[in-house]
């Protein structure tokens, strides 16, 4: 792919009692940071093999160490009072850098696979935005050619809105829609996986 592509990659900083916190009322914390580094190694793996720029943007502060730790990524930080801001000031930054396709990842999706984020630069290339539902009413990617102004505003980020009121934001934009898949947040969400079948509580 040309330089002017950049992958955004959205995580938390694997810390216990830190992360996947709904998973952790049901399995404990010690099983949901099992669980999340699971997910983390996963993306990495996935995203390693895009050839594109990349960004993963942690939080709350930046941890040297596995799975980011070559020169596939650059490491950042992220900045904003909630997740919208956080996005936008991502995407704000990548464009300011010059980037003309840029899509923007979270790190809960085992499902995900090379073939969906190639796909989704190349919508990109003939469509104004690309986005990868997720069941649970969000979204589990998004991808811009421009900055969309109150794009990232006035969303009840974590909630099965998301995705009804940004396909709104995009009325009147050509918006390419990817695969559907679910992000492993709640512990149903595991039964899904066999990987993670051990987790359950039988």
């Amino acid at each position: 792919m040309s330089t002017d592509t950049l992958l955004i990659i959205f995580t938390r900083n694997p810390v216990l009692g830190q992360v996947k916190t709904r998973l952790a009322k049901r399995i404990g914390p010690e099983k949901a940071l099992e669980i999340y580094q699971i997910l983390l190694e996963k993306t990495a793996a996935v995203t390693k093999a895009v050839q594109v720029d990349k960004w993963v943007y942690t939080t709350p502060v930046i941890l040297e160490g596995e799975p980011w730790n070559t020169c596939s990524f650059n490491i950042k930080s992220q900045k904003g009072k909630n997740l919208g801001q956080r996005m936008m000031n991502a995407f704000v930054d990548a464009f300011d850098a010059g980037y003309k396709r840029v899509v923007l990842i979270g790190s809960d999706l085992f499902e995900l696979t090379p073939e969906d984020l190639e796909m989704a630069f190349e919508k990109l290339s003939d469509h104004q935005v690309v986005i990868g539902p997720a069941e649970d009413g969000g979204y589990y990617l998004i991808g811009l050619k421009a900055m969309h102004s109150g794009l990232f505003e006035n969303k009840n980020w974590g909630t099965n809105t998301v995705l009804r009121d940004t396909l709104a934001h995009f009325k009147s934009h050509d918006v390419a829609l990817l695969n559907q898949y679910n992000d492993i947040d709640i512990y149903e969400d595991l039964e899904q996986h066999l990987v993670f079948q051990k987790y359950l509580n039988h």
